[in-house]
């Protein structure tokens, strides 16, 4: 065994000692996305000169080009006093050909089409709309761009770590001579959110400066680099069980999998890890796992804290549509607020793009006798149905193959209700179920599985479905129309009723989500069909909940309910979900445009599962005699208390909050249970003074569960201010059924729910039966 050699990590040694010699940050930057003589990259580093389009009358030309960290494009401003703008790949959604955007729809004409491309960008940035100078050229633009960001989001999570400490050291060094001195050793450890005071940089720079020319260069950078990135966590656990002349043999893998991570593992698993993760090829050859090799085994998404297995599709899907939670967006057009911001299709875009599964559509009578969506009574802007419509097509089963509701809220004439209509059936096409499946009167919903790929409207309807089997028509084309209150105090009055004329071409597509008035449980039980649902405001939705938990699950295990925002939220502000799953509403329709810890519980809901939209909710929660309460929680064969161990061990690599360059992030780990209101409980760590980079706790947290099937467990970072709020850095929210156990790395989401690349937090975790 003393033949085997431990080095660090291949790339990481080659990279830095590149860097460390001189070698040009692009060069390495290159290498590190294997684009070594790329054309397409090369094409990107040149840039070219595009036109920006942001009205029919603003479109001006400026020169983009991609910087040295082939991570971050520079755009040139015209702009006396205004630096040249820059925006980073990773915040890239899509890259997108043609006039498919609302803004180069609205303000380029159709003979551009083939020279016009978009970029779209994660949260609520504005897309940035271009049109190059030939088919050609554009063509060339979207194809590199895309394939570097494919690069980039490919990227294992060391070698983004890599990447963004590259370019740190470069941003240090100021006189670009390729070395460092005391200062620029400071200014680096600043850029990577570490204050250190002179005393601290003198002894790590005397410690590295082996030369002592007063700066570090070649092998004394990469030491430096070793000395930073040291985790002595991952040390002492190794050193635990790398019983084979200081190697992890395939046997002391298997005896850490099993003890410490609770997984059934073989040695066949062991040579497979070792097979996949191990740098060296002389430990990889002798089926032995370095240290390193161990660490890039923890850092791979299968072995994170979210079960791999609850990655795609687990559940079964051939239930009946009500026993599932849908993820469900309220008013989804609105782009801001609920007054006079601006509605969009790209809203909707983001949505379905999130894995959302119903979406609201407000329709009011438009010019030129087409429908338009927007916020009634209200300055936000303005769409056409249509586009609504075709956007929703073009993106619905990107995420997600499983249906998706159109919520209709009504407020059209009958004749352009009719325009409605046609614009759905011939956009949708097949798509669009306008008939129940299979044959004769439905009695229960069909399922997921069933209709995946497919469309469903929920809206007001004539007549009853079974009317249309007994051949019977409506009298007349009146039904009640049940508006959303834009006043807080109305909630506590009847609802507003009026007349509302309903064209027979949209009643007739209507088929399993009709909307009806909520009379109380024992009316919708008798006289209400099992596709017949009701929409309840937050206030009244809350109050059933905790004064008629279990009737309320009673009556969500047969009908439906959808769930929406009080109309005093003009903020676009959302309201806590989970009362409402816990008492088994499927359609809770939240403001996906703004970031929140509902937003984040919301993603954590529906983060597995394929991230279908569809959620199978608890056995005891489809059981028409279940006599399960939430608030109450009595006893019954459902309950299955657990109890969770969280050891906060550290965090890597965070970002600082405020990029103020003397901005440096103190931060402390949050570990809150969101649940029945038994299981809600949070707790946190102490602050750590001045270190985002590497900061460490090993403090220890206990929890109990009494209903894991609803629990969701969220893990945050805060940047602690004694002095005001904290600032969240990050957080990762999922169920806790989805937990795995031991030593797992926990990915972080910043506030717009985007993953931050090469962030993490490191914990243990351990879920036990209580006694």
């Amino acid at each position: 065994m003393s033949c085997i050699r431990k080095e660090p990590e291949k790339s990481r040694s080659e990279e830095l000692l590149q860097y460390a010699r001189g070698q040009k940050v692009i060069q390495m930057n290159v290498k590190l996305l294997g684009l070594e003589g790329d054309p397409d990259l090369q094409f990107l580093l040149k840039g070219g000169d595009l036109l920006k389009v942001l009205s029919p009358s603003w479109k001006k030309t400026r020169y983009f080009r991609l910087q040295e960290d082939c991570k971050t494009m520079w755009r040139e401003s015209k702009k006396t006093f205004k630096k040249n703008d820059t925006f980073s790949l990773d915040d890239i959604s899509a890259v997108q050909m043609g006039r498919q955007s609302e803004g180069l729809k609205k303000n380029t004409e159709e003979q551009v089409e083939d020279r016009c491309f978009s970029i779209i960008f994660k949260s609520r940035r504005k897309n940035l709309d271009l049109v190059s100078s030939s088919e050609e050229e554009g063509k060339q633009w979207v194809k590199s761009l895309q394939k570097v960001v494919s690069n980039l989001n490919n990227l294992s999570r060391k070698q983004k770590t890599e990447h963004w400490i590259f370019s740190c050291l470069r941003k240090a060094d100021k006189n670009k001579d390729d070395n460092l001195s005391p200062s620029e050793v400071k200014s680096f450890m600043h850029l990577i959110n570490i204050e250190v005071d002179d005393e601290y940089v003198e002894m790590l720079f005397k410690k590295c400066d082996r030369s002592k020319s007063g700066t570090l260069a070649g092998e004394e950078i990469k030491h430096f680099y070793d000395l930073l990135t040291q985790r002595d966590e991952i040390d002492v656990i190794y050193g635990e069980y790398a019983k084979t002349t200081g190697f992890m043999s395939a046997q002391n893998l298997v005896d850490f999998l099993l003890k410490e991570q609770r997984e059934k593992a073989t040695l066949a698993d062991a040579h497979r890890i070792i097979e996949t993760y191990e740098p060296d090829e002389n430990a990889k050859e002798k089926k032995l796992l370095s240290k390193d090799g161990f660490l890039m085994y923890l850092n791979h998404p299968d072995a994170m804290i979210l079960n791999p297995d609850h990655k795609d599709v687990y559940q079964d899907m051939s239930q009946p549509l009500n026993h599932y939670f849908i993820s469900s967006s309220h008013n989804t057009y609105l782009m801001e607020d609920q007054l006079k911001g601006p509605s969009s299709t790209e809203a909707y875009i983001r949505a379905l793009q999130k894995g959302c599964r119903c979406v609201e559509l407000d329709c009011w009578d438009g010019s030129d006798n087409e429908p338009v969506i927007y916020h009634g009574y209200t300055l936000t802007s303005k769409i056409l149905f249509k586009d609504v419509i075709k956007a929703i097509s073009e993106h619905a089963f990107k995420t997600s193959q499983y249906p998706v509701i159109l919520s209709l809220e009504n407020h059209c004439s009958v004749e352009q209700q009719e325009v409605m209509a046609r614009h759905m059936s011939s956009i949708l096409g097949s798509a669009l179920i306008t008939s129940p499946l299979g044959d004769g009167m439905p009695t229960n919903f069909p399922s997921p599985e069933e209709l995946k790929g497919k469309f469903l409207i929920k809206g007001k309807r004539l007549n009853k479905l079974e009317d249309t089997f007994a051949e019977a028509a409506a009298d007349d084309n009146d039904v009640t129309e049940e508006e959303e209150s834009n006043d807080e105090d109305a909630q506590k009055e009847k609802n507003t009723k009026k007349k509302l004329k309903l064209a027979k071409e949209l009643s007739d597509m209507v088929i399993y989500f009709k909307s009806v008035h909520f009379h109380g449980f024992e009316d919708a039980q008798k006289n209400l069909s099992f596709y017949e649902m009701a929409s309840f405001k937050e206030g009244k939705a809350m109050k059933l909940a905790e004064e008629s938990a279990n009737a309320y699950v009673r009556h969500n295990v047969e009908k439906f309910s959808r769930i929406y925002p009080a109309g005093s939220r003009t903020d676009s502000s959302n309201y806590n979900p989970l009362p409402l799953w816990n008492a088994g509403c499927q359609i809770v329709a939240l403001n996906f445009q703004t970031p929140c810890t509902d937003m984040d519980m919301n993603q954590g809901r529906f983060l597995v599962n394929g991230k279908s939209g569809y959620i199978l909710k608890p056995a005891f929660m489809r059981d028409v005699a279940t006599e399960f309460d939430p608030i109450t929680l009595t006893r019954g064969d459902w309950l299955t208390h657990k109890t969770l161990h969280v050891m906060v061990i550290s965090a890597q690599q965070l970002p600082k909050v405020n990029q103020k360059k003397s901005s440096i992030v103190d931060p402390l780990v949050k570990v809150e249970i969101y649940g029945v209101p038994a299981d809600v409980a949070e707790k946190e760590t102490k602050p750590f003074d001045n270190n985002g980079f590497n900061p460490s706790w090993n403090e220890n947290f206990q929890f109990d569960v009494y209903v894991p099937e609803l629990a969701l467990v969220r893990f945050s970072i805060e940047d602690y201010d004694s002095s005001s709020d904290n600032d969240l850095v990050g957080q990762y929210t999922l169920p806790f059924n989805s937990l795995k156990m031991g030593y797992r790395h926990v990915p972080l989401f910043n506030k717009n729910g985007d993953l931050l690349p090469s962030a993490g937090l490191f914990v243990h975790i351990m879920v036990l039966d209580a006694e």
